[in-house]
């Protein structure tokens, strides 16, 4: 085979630290562009980025040149350092040590698209914790809640 193809869609979720609310609407958009920069940066083309003010969601191309650890590290480190240099409120900003990456199938792009894109009325009714453990329980990801929270 002279080529070596690659499609690999996936939904990126990971907190800030003790789920502090401190991504508002002043950060949020800006933050969201910039997760989307470090993507490009990596050769993974972002699909779309949303989150609500303690959690960030990233749906993405995965590039067949970068790991799943190496776009999360990238996007963890650069963010929270871009964060910081905002403004001296989020000296403090830390991301949760932990994240999720969910492999996504081509046809429910779409569907994860408008999920992502719909966090602010969604977490109207669900807070962070009840969502994260819905996605895993959908998926059927095994888990023990002691770690999930770190």
């Amino acid at each position: 085979m002279a080529h070596s193809l690659a499609e690999v869609y996936i939904h990126i979720v990971f907190s800030t630290k003790d789920r502090a609310q401190i991504i508002k609407n002043d950060l949020s958009a800006r933050l969201h562009s910039y997760l989307g920069g470090i993507c490009n940066g990596l050769n993974c083309t972002p699909l779309s980025i949303g989150g609500y003010e303690d959690h960030i969601h990233i749906l993405c191309v995965l590039s067949k040149k970068t790991s799943i650890v190496e776009l999360v590290e990238n996007l963890k480190k650069q963010s929270s350092r871009w964060i910081k240099e905002q403004d001296a409120k989020y000296s403090s900003f830390y991301w949760q040590a932990g994240y999720g990456v969910f492999s996504v199938n081509k046809s429910q792009i779409s569907d994860i698209r408008n999920y992502i894109e719909n966090q602010v009325e969604h977490h109207k009714r669900v807070d962070f914790k009840q969502e994260y453990k819905a996605i895993l329980d959908k998926l059927g990801v095994k888990y023990d809640e002691r770690y999930l929270w770190i």
